[in-house]
């Protein structure tokens, strides 16, 4: 089958063939038919410092995906060929506390598909069966194979109750877009959100967003008036990373606010931990999906109208892969798709 491997150390991807692979008595293999380019696919290319220390090559990569299972195991009894499947990317241990309590996504062992183990850059893909969300309504195929991120999104959006609460998310990436159409759906009063990238800002205000912010020109205290808002936000979601868009958050939050936190950073950051104090703040890490409840949430929310389409704003075959990778690194575009049938 073609795959997209990571061959050896060093930069750069290649299309290559590769033996197909077979699955395992409690697996399903399946014909992929979707997948997105996710931040960590990009490192995986860039081979960066983190790539270097985490990556085994050789190793096929991806692990945003939608396929149809084509053959299950012999141990497999709730998933069956012809299931339209999109596939939650972390592999837990089952055996630790954590899993044993019902808190999968807590697994200390996790270990991810497409970092640890070959991944759904392929024609093909053996995914654990617990691992696997079967579609019982029909859904945009492009959308399913972002449920991975979109799944982030959620888990962020959802830790705290939002239903009339003045929300303020910083980093207009393709998750934090997301988490803003989560987060109005879901009753927000209202919902900023902030970038330096103009193109993600305009797609922030197709998804409905009272304010989209460009944070190089404007503070976000400049908002408080134009939404009548006397005090700070009650709801933050950081999805950028970036120090100064946490220390801003911080500032900006109401007393007893609560702040989610997704956004990975790459250096350590300095908090003013007066203000976290004298303000009672909460702030909570979020990684992943909560497996499998907010997988649950993300197909109801689906079938009750929250349209993701927006957020996909490029789609390319396959074999268009450097292309595909040169788009969602440029910083300008929503989601890139990459489209494995032939």
């Amino acid at each position: 089958m073609k795959a997209l491997v990571k061959g050896a150390p060093g930069p750069g991807l290649e299309l290559a063939d590769v033996p197909d692979p077979r699955p395992g008595p409690g697996e399903v293999l399946l014909r992929v038919k979707r997948t997105g380019i996710c931040g960590t696919d990009l490192h995986i290319d860039t081979w960066d410092d983190w790539a270097a220390r985490t990556i085994k090559a050789p190793l096929v990569v991806g692990h945003e995906f939608v396929g149809e299972v084509v053959e299950v195991g012999a141990a497999v009894t709730r998933v069956k060929p012809g299931d339209l499947v999109s596939g939650e990317g972390h592999i837990v241990c089952g055996t630790c506390r954590n899993c044993r309590a019902g808190r999968r996504h807590l697994c200390a062992n996790t270990i991810g598909l497409g970092v640890h183990v070959d991944g759904a850059f392929a024609e093909y893909v053996v995914l654990p069966e617990q691992n696997a969300w079967v579609h019982g309504h029909p859904v945009d195929l492009d959308v399913a194979a972002i449920f991975d991120p979109f799944g982030n999104a959620v888990h962020t959006a959802l830790s705290f109750p939002v239903l009339g609460e003045d929300v303020l998310i910083t980093g207009a990436g393709p998750i934090g877009l997301m988490a803003a159409a989560v987060a109005k759906h879901a009753g927000a009063r209202h919902v900023v959100i902030t970038d330096v990238s103009e193109p993600r800002l305009a797609l922030a205000a197709k998804l409905g967003v009272d304010v989209a912010l460009d944070v190089s020109h404007s503070a976000i205290a400049d908002v408080y008036d134009r939404l009548e808002m006397t005090e700070g936000f009650d709801v933050g979601m950081e999805m950028s990373g970036q120090p100064s868009a946490l220390r801003e958050m911080i500032a900006n939050m109401t007393h007893g606010g609560r702040i989610a936190m997704l956004g990975l950073p790459s250096r350590e950051i300095s908090v003013d931990f007066s203000t976290v104090v004298l303000k009672m703040l909460t702030i909570k890490g979020i990684y992943g999906r909560e497996m499998f409840e907010t997988w649950y949430a993300m197909s109801v929310l689906l079938q009750a109208g929250l349209d993701l389409t927006p957020v996909i704003t490029h789609r390319y075959h396959y074999t268009e892969h450097a292309a595909a990778f040169d788009t969602a690194r440029g910083g300008h575009s929503g989601k890139v798709i990459m489209d494995w049938e032939s």
